[in-house]
């Protein structure tokens, strides 16, 4: 007969042995693998020598952009209606933040404005760049194996305080890629987004300039 004290052991022993399955097993679930690589894009450091000098100040909204687009993860498409995402493959920050942050890294290298930073700072500005992320994505066609990146983004140059639209423009640039491997996809978005960069930047100094001069 099985005393109390013999049950308790072998209770005591099959819960340890549980526990050690359970545990083994954890490292096979589904989601394991390598952890993904994270890759980031550059800010434009050079422009037209015909940009203004100005001496307003320039807050850089966090662009809008879809659901889809809103994500760390790398887009691509097969067809308009379906966006899919690179295995393995992160951006460093949330795409529009990401946008972001080069926008007002570019403004800054230009040397050409005195203040410019996110509305996040509390910088009091005389104009602020609305921006809306459209197309951000590696797109797959039937003419080459590696994709062709598609950047699209709208921008509107808004007159501060009365929250006044000056102007809007639509900027886009499509580059395709060297290869199929993730670090040609990588520069190709690199140099897509740089051209948009470099022309929202010029645009905006040479528009605002004008409305505040006007």
């Amino acid at each position: 007969m099985m005393t109390t004290k013999n049950y308790m052991g072998l209770r005591a022993g099959v819960v340890a042995t549980l526990a050690l399955v359970l545990s083994g097993c954890s490292v096979a679930l589904p989601g394991g693998g390598p952890p993904p690589s994270f890759y980031t894009l550059s800010p434009k450091s050079s422009f037209s020598a015909e940009i203004p000098t100005v001496k307003w100040q320039l807050v850089v909204e966090n662009p809008a952009t879809s659901g889809a687009l809103a994500t760390q993860r790398i887009a691509l498409t097969h067809d308009p209606v379906q966006i899919e995402y690179f295995g393995g493959a992160r951006w460093t920050e949330n795409a529009p933040q990401m946008v972001q942050t080069l926008l007002v890294e570019s403004f800054e290298n230009s040397n050409k404005i005195i203040a410019v930073g996110r509305q996040a700072i509390g910088l009091r500005s005389d104009f602020n760049l609305k921006s809306d992320l459209r197309e951000f994505q590696a797109e797959y066609d039937e003419e080459s194996a590696a994709p062709v990146i598609r950047v699209r983004v709208n921008s509107k140059i808004i007159r501060q305080p009365k929250r006044q639209i000056v102007a809007s423009k639509t900027f886009e640039r499509k580059i395709r890629a060297d290869s199929t491997g993730m670090r040609d996809v990588v520069k190709a978005f690199d140099k897509a987004l740089g051209k948009v960069l470099k022309r929202i930047v010029e645009w905006t100094l040479i528009t605002a300039d004008q409305a505040n001069r006007g």
